[in-house]
């Protein structure tokens, strides 16, 4: 199963996210939920860093992929930043809504 956990800060901004393991839903190269989910959290680091200009603290391995999420003290900036990562949430949790018992998502707040 992929487990994913959205870190949030008390005021709900996105702090850190977390995303981990095998989705076990088909075969490695044929497994639509781990490909998914890869697309949507690897994407939304490219698109952060490549729109916003905002390079992200990231580390990825096999099955793993955590970033922290800086604070930037530019509102606008971080605004997008947070947008980018919202919409993120938004698209594991369609995967989630389809194929549930392959992947659960966890939010927490610090």
């Amino acid at each position: 199963m992929i487990s994913v956990t959205i870190t949030r800060r008390a005021d709900g901004r996105i702090a850190a996210f977390a995303v981990e393991g095998h989705s076990n839903y088909a075969k490695s190269g044929r497994d639509i939920v781990c490909a998914g989910v890869s697309a949507i959290t690897v994407g939304t680091v490219n698109s952060i860093e490549a729109l916003t200009g905002v390079e992200l603290p990231a580390s990825m391995k096999d099955g793993w992929l955590q970033s922290d999420i800086p604070q930037l003290g530019d509102e606008a900036a971080e605004a997008k930043l947070q947008l980018l990562l919202e919409s993120m949430v938004v698209m594991l949790d369609g995967i989630r809504e389809s194929y549930g018992k392959y992947i659960d998502i966890q939010e927490q707040i610090v």
